[in-house]
């Protein structure tokens, strides 16, 4: 019977230490997403994020945008990855963030460059748009941009104010940015399917092309 009882103990730390081995270090992610307007919205995002095999713990609060996952790393997913997938998805990423499981932190600012005044030209685009949440969807549509330094959008005028560095991004990258997060602006369209997941106070009437 001691016999038996050693094996199973045996057995038994063998088991521990083989799941241990098998658990993998995962990366967490966190990122502010603009556009959920309701549960709808949310299961819209969790099952687009689903085409990644292996995503773990995901949460999504509705109110607050905030949306995070764990992923594995050895799959070394970056944060370019995971803007175009909220995008495909039909939203508009505003920021994003990477706790790496070996300590390090990778956020959407890090890839920023900084800019020279000197270089900054001002221009007016005009944007369709109805209210504050349109605002922040179109201004941080173009303030993510590399090269944007500023970026204000008027709700009365429909006039989206910019400072840029035209050696580092053109007007029209920013049109494209503010037409990928459901705006349109007179030179890009929105595309359909992104202006109708637009919450019903955000959808604008269509500019013509």
């Amino acid at each position: 019977m001691k016999k038996i009882t050693v094996v199973f103990l045996l057995l038994g730390v063998v088991g521990s230490f083989s799941g241990f081995a098998q658990k993998k270090a995962m990366d967490v992610f966190m990122v502010q997403v603009d556009g959920l307007g309701c549960p709808f919205c949310a299961y819209g995002l969790e099952k687009k994020f689903k085409e990644f095999r292996g995503i773990k713990n995901v949460k999504i609060d509705i109110e607050t945008g905030d949306f995070s996952f764990d992923y594995p790393a050895e799959k070394a997913l970056t944060l370019e990855a995971v803007t175009q997938q909220v995008e495909k998805a039909g939203y508009t990423p505003i920021t994003s963030k990477i706790v790496r499981a070996n300590g390090t932190v990778e956020s959407s600012e890090d890839g920023k460059s900084a800019l020279d005044p000197k270089n900054l030209i001002s221009k007016e685009v005009h944007v369709a748009g109805n209210c504050e949440q349109c605002r922040a969807r179109i201004e941080n549509a173009a303030k993510r941009l590399n090269g944007v330094g500023a970026a204000s959008w008027s709700e009365d005028s429909k006039l989206l104010s910019l400072s840029f560095d035209p050696s580092m991004v053109s007007i029209e990258k920013i049109e494209q940015s503010v037409a990928n997060s459901g705006h349109d602006t007179n030179g890009h369209r929105a595309k359909e399917k992104v202006y109708n997941k637009l919450p019903k106070c955000c959808q604008y009437e269509r500019l013509e092309q």
